[in-house]
């Protein structure tokens, strides 16, 4: 089924949850997800409906969900921030002037129909949009929000003669309300100023001037010149100036990168110094900076578990409560004797102010989005919270090793000819890997140096696990491991040197072979000596290279076991193996390239992506994406999840146990409807700035 997506910015939202799966509802809707940390509905919809149909059920939806809310499309966002504006104003003033009345009616010796009076004006000028709401919701179908709970209880509260203390909850609901409001706002901020690399504008270079346009108009092979201070809007390549690079946007790193000449450059990077000409290789849509942006708004799509559980949690939670209220004001009443009926209606006044779930349904998606912005920052892409929640409880990580564990920068180390010059042997190879985007392949041509005419290159055939076939000059070559010797039935030499071994063969007749050295990172053991102290039991490389070249590797590094000479369904294969020896609760990383092992990244509980910064493939088939070639930055990921998964569930324990407290101390008598205030906003408000604390997260990669 062919679909499109539609985004909807939504303005004052409250509770995400309930947008979501009202709006999944719809006729022509395949998937709804409200981003809470953006104020973003995003929204799959069927190609074959009518959009115009479908929009204004969506809008119907939201605003008999959620009255207050303001619908507003990416192109008239700017016209709705005055009428906001305004809004808010007003909202202070009637706030200023209502407590200043309530404060009048407490201090002053007045009759009880003048005090009656002054509260009623207080109440109406501080909680009469509530009450509003309500009422509104009521005829909507939408009962159990947290409007028509304020109101049951404050106006309950006056129909027992308790003016002051109805008027004192919807103050201090109003005063909790807008501190809450102000404590998301500024994490949305906090969180949104992590992935400050969205350019402003490019230099664009036409007829030897140079004019200020939109990144978005820049076309591939256009010149752009980047100044001292500014971001680099687009990818591309240097082709005058040099210059330091500050990149720790992009990949966490604080130590600046050296450009000239022939660099490619990274959008949302920094220049630190001097002014560079960059040809674009990429359009704004296609860049490094749109790519990043995109994978973290859009990350809240793919919800974590506990989100879900918190969702159908609140469901439940605030009806049934609601129903304990009815009995808790009704059944003692009957039952018990000498009991007053305005005593027993009280407590199930403070039953209804503590029983909104919003600390929860707020804080928890805020949350894993802290998360999942500080892992942004420290260069890690997470493609969701799911995947956040996943890297939490690792146990099982499985590396590949060429450009993972080891630098994957080869280099020729030796020939050894049989029958044939040396030189020839080298041209041969270098023919035959000409086009071979490997790095193997790369580092033969390299070495060999000179020009090559791939006019002479017919047939190029690459083998899977075993090397290629290729027509030079009408003679059938072969270069590739003993896998491909021996299935051509060539005799050859066995090589038991380290690195890894092309063997060459030539119309059927064995050339000799060449050795090509990769080095291990200096990062790698680092890595691996971080994660056995986060508690990770095993560690396994599986790799297509030469049973010696992985034997050495895994012994330098220490893994726990090696697997070589594999195929890419033989590493499926293994990896699967080892996702059921692990326990039920533990996850499986495999860490890769995201091209070659992409098979082996889906598999996986968590795929990672090495290096992955620009390759589609990489990010495509990836759930997290490296943005740098150090495997250490999978410890920040596990140290980012961990600190997530802590707070969000002391976020959880803290909301649930002050809110049945307070409902066990307000049943028995013992707790007012101030504590019960505090119970549901201020628990709210610690839970919002307790989430946000994740943002304060140590680098420990540098």
């Amino acid at each position: 089924m062919s679909s499109r997506k539609m985004i909807l910015l939504l303005k004052n939202i409250d509770c995400a949850s309930k947008i979501e799966s009202e709006v999944k509802k719809i006729d022509g809707v395949l998937n709804s997800s409200v981003n809470f940390v953006s104020s973003k509905l995003e929204v799959e919809i069927d190609k074959s409906k009518n959009d115009e149909i479908i929009i204004d059920s969506i809008k119907g939806i939201i605003k008999k969900v959620e009255p207050n809310i303001n619908i507003v499309e990416d192109n008239k966002v700017d016209s709705e921030v005055g009428k906001e504006e305004k809004y808010k104003r007003c909202q202070i003033g009637s706030l200023i002037v209502g407590s200043i009345i309530f404060f009048l009616a407490m201090m002053l010796n007045l009759s009880p129909r003048e005090e009656f009076i002054l509260f009623l004006v207080s109440y109406i000028l501080l909680g009469g949009d509530v009450v509003i709401k309500a009422i509104s919701n009521i005829f909507k179908g939408n009962i159990f929000d947290e409007n028509f709970l304020m109101s049951v209880a404050t106006i309950g509260a006056f129909a027992i003669k308790q003016y002051a203390e109805g008027v004192a909850v919807m103050l201090f609901y109003k005063i909790g309300e807008n501190f809450q409001s102000y404590a998301v706002n500024k994490s949305r901020k906090s969180i949104s100023s992590l992935m400050d690399i969205r350019p402003d504008y490019a230099n664009l270079k036409a007829n030897n001037e140079t004019i200020r346009v939109s990144p978005q108009d820049v076309k591939i092979s256009d010149i752009i010149i980047v100044k001292a201070g500014e971001k680099i809007p687009l990818d591309g390549d240097v082709i005058k100036g040099k210059s330091m690079l500050n990149t720790s946007a992009l990949t966490g790193e604080s130590v600046p990168v050296k450009v000239e000449e022939g660099s490619s450059v990274l959008s949302g990077s920094i220049n630190n110094n001097g002014v560079l000409e960059i040809k674009v290789s990429k359009i704004f849509e296609e860049s490094t900076v749109s790519k990043i942006l995109n994978l973290v708004e859009n990350a809240s799509s793919n919800k974590a578990e506990t989100e879900n559980f918190i969702t159908r949690f609140a469901k439940y939670y605030t009806p049934i409560v609601v129903i304990i209220a009815i009995g808790l004001a009704i059944i003692p009443p009957l039952l018990l004797k000498n009991n007053l009926w305005s005593d027993w209606i009280y407590r199930s006044l403070v039953f209804l102010v503590v029983s909104c779930p919003c600390a929860l349904v707020i804080s928890i998606p805020l949350g894993f989005f802290s998360g999942i912005g500080t892992a942004s920052k420290n260069g890690l892409l997470i493609k969701g919270s799911n995947y956040l929640e996943s890297l939490s409880n690792v146990e099982t990580v499985v590396f590949d090793k060429t450009g993972t564990l080891t630098k994957g920068v080869f280099k020729v180390t030796k020939i050894n000819n049989v029958d044939v010059s040396k030189e020839e042997l080298l041209e041969y190879a270098a023919y035959a890997e000409y086009y071979s985007n490997h790095p193997i392949g790369i580092s033969i041509v390299k070495a060999y140096g000179k020009e090559i005419d791939k006019n002479n290159i017919k047939d190029y055939n690459e083998i899977s696990g075993h090397g290629l076939s290729v027509i030079i000059k009408n003679k059938k070559i072969l270069a590739g491991n003993s896998k491909l010797m021996n299935k051509e039935k060539i005799d050859h030499n066995e090589v038991t040197e380290t690195g890894t071994v092309v063997h060459i063969a030539v119309d059927s007749k064995y050339y000799g072979y060449i050795i090509i050295s990769d080095e291990i990172k200096t990062d790698s053991k680092k890595a691996i000596k971080g994660l056995r102290k986060l508690g990770v039991k095993k560690l396994v490389m599986l790799t297509g290279d030469s049973k010696l070249v992985a034997q050495n590797v895994a012994k330098e590094l220490n893994l726990d076991d090696v697997e070589s000479e594999l195929l890419p369904d033989e590493k499926v294969e293994k990896v699967e193996k080892l996702y059921k020896e692990k326990s039920s609760r533990g996850t499986l990383v495999f860490v890769g390239d995201g091209i070659n092992d992409a098979p082996a990244l889906v598999v996986a509980d968590v795929g990672v992506a090495m290096g992955g910064l620009g390759s589609d493939a990489a990010i495509e088939a990836a759930d997290v994406v490296i943005m740098n070639d150090e495997p250490s930055k999978l410890i920040d990921g596990i140290n980012i999840a961990q600190l997530t998964e802590k707070i969000v569930w002391q976020n959880i324990i803290l909301a649930l146990s002050i809110k049945f407290i307070v409902l066990f101390l307000g049943a028995i008598g013992f707790a007012n409807m101030w504590q019960a205030v505090f119970a549901d906003v201020g628990v709210t408000l610690i839970a919002v700035i307790n989430s946000i604390r994740i943002m304060k997260y140590n680098n420990t990669s540098n």
